[in-house]
């Protein structure tokens, strides 16, 4: 494959991912979960300051990027 057809195949699928990130951002309020909200996100209320880490959210986000990125991998072998 040439280099310019790497190049253009590559833009696109980050195009899709942008679309696909901007579509989530904009319908984000009427999905029925939020990210960064799940039930197992710790946090924590002092007096004068909060803590939070967004524990299952993040989990939720790796095994939903593993198996897309594993199933990109399938289709192209």
């Amino acid at each position: 494959m040439e280099p310019a057809q790497q190049l253009g195949r590559t833009l696109l699928f980050l195009g899709a991912v942008l679309v696909v990130l901007g579509a989530l951002f904009y319908f984000g309020d009427k999905l029925p979960f939020r990210f960064g909200r799940l039930p197992g996100d710790v946090v924590h209320r002092g007096q004068r300051s909060t803590f939070y880490f967004p524990l299952v959210s993040c989990l939720v986000i790796s095994v939903v990027l593993s198996l897309l990125l594993w199933i990109i991998n399938q289709f192209r072998r």
